[in-house]
């Protein structure tokens, strides 16, 4: 097992040249030392947060991740290009069309758009404590809808109606990773940046580049997380959509194991939405309006795929109790990520104590992305199966990871 083999000697290496005993090592990752020896030796294989905790602790600076073969900078494609290409060809638009007339009352340039705005922020309301799958058949309908009605508007009226339809495509794209369909994910997002286009708006074509940074974050790909985040931050483009993507730039950096420029991306994600024009803007606000202060929250996700585990909880403790009680798929998002923190600081009663508060509220709200933290928290807590709270959680995460209504 040669790959093992290399791990090992480099730790060891490493771990030497920082004058670390084994004993001190596996205090400061909280893995056994008998489990470091192991892998030292090639005899066990690394886990992912191993490598990363040990990046961390040694200032290996990715390395160690990259030689466990947890790299997230490698090519790894989520869906055949040429298959999203076939299926986005012919625009999604026109096979929604009909023959059939529409009242009058709409060619008189009345502001129907507010009446589907409104439906728009009803649906994200539901989105927050619905299984996705359900939310999605409705956004889909809404947002046909959206564009019938365009299409057979005035040139004023289409050009709003189109622009509210885009926003309603970006929320069916986001509702569908949440299925785990990353696939659809990525036409409806396609989809929104024609709408929005069509309409005379190209930021939001920007934004949708955050939302693909997102699928390929999930799908643990660094280098296009980072180059994707990066394209939108034209200095053209508004204070949020530059900010959202500076943060999303740094969780790919994190992934991939680079704290320097990870911060910097940090930094200019505090700067740039914590400016007035940030906060000031149109309504329905883009992006996620259940955070109080997003650069804190995802500063506490970054320093987890580091593999600061103890800064990254401590950091999202705070974030997770701003959460308004409603919105139960950022409570849930967030607070998995929290709990994933304290199991892999080692606080193993205390993270079962936060994903049990969360884990019968995922079985209603699904989330695919949610779900994939579970699983990472699963293996997290398998280190700690002598454990009596880890052995009373077992059965609940089970349940959790099971099929919907299982």
């Amino acid at each position: 097992m040669p790959m093992i083999t290399s791990f090992g000697s480099e730790l060891r290496r490493l771990r030497l040249e920082a004058g670390y005993t084994l004993s001190r090592l596996a205090g400061v990752v909280v893995y056994s030392k008998g489990y470091l020896s192991k892998v030292e030796c090639g005899k066990a294989r690394p886990s992912v947060m191993l490598a990363r905790q040990c990046d961390a602790a040694l200032g290996a600076g990715g390395r160690l991740q990259r030689l466990a073969g947890t790299d997230s900078s490698g090519k790894r494609t989520l869906v055949d290009r040429r298959g999203l290409l076939l299926i986005g060809a012919a625009s999604l638009a026109g096979s929604w069309l009909t023959a059939e007339p529409v009242n009058p009352w709409l060619e008189q340039d009345l502001p129907v758009e507010e009446m589907f705005y409104l439906q728009f922020d009803q649906a994200r309301q539901l989105g927050q404590s619905t299984d996705p799958a359900v939310v999605l058949r409705l956004v889909e309908a809404q947002t046909r809808t959206v564009i019938e009605i365009a299409v057979r508007s005035s040139a004023v009226l289409r050009q709003r109606l189109l622009l509210c339809a885009a926003r309603f495509a970006e929320y069916t794209g986001w509702m569908a990773q949440e299925s785990g369909d990353n696939r659809a994910a990525l036409v409806w997002t396609e989809e929104a940046v024609k709408l929005a286009q069509s309409a005379g708006d190209r930021d939001l074509a920007s934004y949708a580049l955050v939302r693909r940074a997102l699928i390929s974050l999930y799908g643990a790909d660094a280098s296009e997380t980072v180059g994707l985040a990066a394209q939108a931050q034209s200095s053209a483009l508004p204070p949020r959509i530059r900010g959202l993507a500076a943060q999303r730039e740094a969780q790919g950096h994190a992934l991939a194991g680079d704290a320097h420029a990870c911060e910097a991306s940090l930094d200019r994600a505090r700067t740039l939405l914590g400016s007035d024009d940030a906060r000031v803007g149109e309504e329905p606000v883009i992006g996620s309006g259940n955070l109080v202060d997003p650069a804190a929250m995802v500063s506490g996700w970054c320093l987890y795929d580091l593999g600061r585990p103890l800064q990254a909880a401590e950091v999202l403790d705070r974030e997770c109790s701003r959460i308004p009680p409603n919105a139960l798929r950022s409570l849930t998002r967030y607070g998995m990520r929290r709990a994933l923190a304290h199991a892999a600081a080692g606080e193993a009663e205390h993270a079962c104590g936060i994903a049990a508060e969360l884990l019968d509220i995922s079985t209603v709200v699904r989330s695919a992305t949610v779900e994939a933290d579970i699983r990472k928290l699963s293996a997290q807590l398998g280190r700690f199966r002598g454990n009596r709270a880890v052995r009373d959680l077992q059965p609940v995460l089970a349940r959790a990871l099971g099929p919907a209504g299982g």
